[in-house]
């Protein structure tokens, strides 16, 4: 373990002073803006003509609290130009690695991003991989890659991977202190890589044995919370047989001071992370002959929540005698957790989809992302509504609701995709209420 730094500024070894981030979205411009803050020449590369234009004038194209204090403290140089990496001792690739929608791993936009690294990185750089990637992809896919552009890897250029940890809307952990952990081709890719991020994290930086460990680091991170939330919700679909609210019940097992880590159930996982990495670790074993049956259960379970979300909402209407078809349901919530404008995976989107599959009128409103939203206002929402599915559980909307307030309204029906609300109280004040499991 390397200990936290103590210092106001650290330029990684003394010898790395420049960095260059690909990918300026939620895991590369939290770290530019601390690289810049720890003393670095930071420059980053993007695509988004309208994000580098935010972000030159000072301004954070990301809704986060920090990033638009710190921004204008600590500016740095945005581009599409990619020539700038040449003038990088130090290459952060911070792209998205989706999947496709048949959830086939795309590396698209790694490969986007090598190859501009192969054309304009000097010889004696460090290139280190942030997004995540199963196990393989730095030796299979970017060594390569840099190989046939003429450098030795290991030489000449170093690789190493340090997969992001950033949890956007956490006002506790950021990139300033989550712990991190580093793998490399080379020793000597491995000493430099521990040096910066010990130089920018007050946390400890782990280095891992090899670049494939770090690589499988992020994606057991991942599974273990995918495949802990898909338990939780077949939890609720049993539960919500038997009569049990399960809400209860976990909070309940909760009180056992060890060997249990509550989950919760939901309309769906969202985000980047969860929804997504699991795929690229089936994917990546099922080439090696390994077929990861847990996992594509969990996620079989989980991409399941949005149409079972959609499911109690109908027979909820079905119990007052009302048809989905044709009926207004007001969705309250488009990103995929609470007070952030991220939409990414967001199983909003799904339940949406499968209202407006039933032929139900659909009214949006996100006070996060307004210029997705139906309407401007939860007045407005609530006036376009008959019924109403929460799917984001922002502040706003568990300061602004009440079960009165819906009731004065004309909401006959409620299903709490998140658990956020008193049932008790929403079916006292005349709701139909459902929750997910209770």
């Amino acid at each position: 373990m390397i200990p936290a730094e103590s210092t106001e500024m650290t330029s990684g070894n003394g010898a790395d002073r420049s960095v260059c981030v690909i990918g300026l979205g939620y895991v590369g411009l939290p770290i530019a803006v601390r690289a810049v803050e720890r003393g670095y020449s930071v420059s980053g590369v993007d695509l988004d003509e309208r994000k580098i234009s935010l972000i030159n004038e000072g301004k954070s194209p990301i809704e986060d609290k920090t990033l638009s204090e710190e921004l204008p403290k600590f500016p740095f140089e945005a581009t599409a130009d990619p020539t700038v990496i040449s003038n990088a001792d130090i290459i952060l690739i911070c792209v998205p690695t989706p999947v496709d929608d048949l959830y086939n791993p795309d590396l698209g936009p790694v490969r986007g991003a090598v190859s501009m690294i192969a054309k304009h990185a000097r010889k004696g750089s460090l290139v280190v991989l942030e997004s995540t990637v199963n196990p393989g992809v730095s030796e299979e896919v970017i060594s390569p890659m840099l190989t046939e552009a003429g450098f030795s890897v290991g030489t000449d250029i170093h690789l190493a991977h340090c997969p992001e940890r950033i949890n956007p809307g956490d006002a506790k952990w950021s990139v300033k202190n989550i712990p991190r952990v580093v793998g490399s081709t080379s020793a000597e890719g491995l000493d430099r890589a521990v040096a910066f991020y010990g130089s920018i994290v007050d946390g400890e930086i782990r280095p891992m044995k090899s670049i494939r460990e770090a690589e499988a680091v992020k994606i057991v991170e991942n599974s273990f919370r995918d495949i802990n939330i898909a338990f939780v919700n077949e939890l609720a679909k049993s539960f919500d047989q038997l009569g049990i609210d399960v809400k209860d019940v976990i909070q309940g097992a909760a009180t056992k001071p060890f060997s249990f880590m509550p989950h919760f159930p939901s309309c769906g996982v969202g985000g980047h992370c969860i929804p997504v990495d699991p795929y690229y670790l089936i994917e990546r074993a099922k080439q090696s002959g390994f077929d990861h049956r847990f996992l594509k259960l969990a996620r079989e379970i989980n991409n399941s929540m949005p149409s079972y979300t959609v499911e109690l909402l109908q027979d909820t209407l079905n119990e007052l005698e009302k048809p989905l078809k044709g009926t207004r349901i007001g969705v309250l919530g488009l990103a995929y957790k609470p007070n952030i404008d991220d939409l990414r995976e967001s199983p909003a989107e799904d339940v949406i989809h499968e209202l407006r599959r039933h032929g139900a009128v659909v009214t949006t409103f996100d006070p996060h992302v307004p210029r997705l939203s139906d309407v401007s206002s939860l007045d407005e929402l609530l006036d376009r509504s008959d019924a109403l599915v929460l799917a984001t559980a922002h502040k706003e909307f568990l300061d602004e609701i009440t079960p009165q307030r819906l009731a004065d309204a004309g909401i006959t029906a409620f299903v709490d995709g998140q658990n956020a609300f008193d049932r008790d109280a929403m079916r006292a004040a005349g709701i139909a209420y459902k929750g997910i499991g209770r």
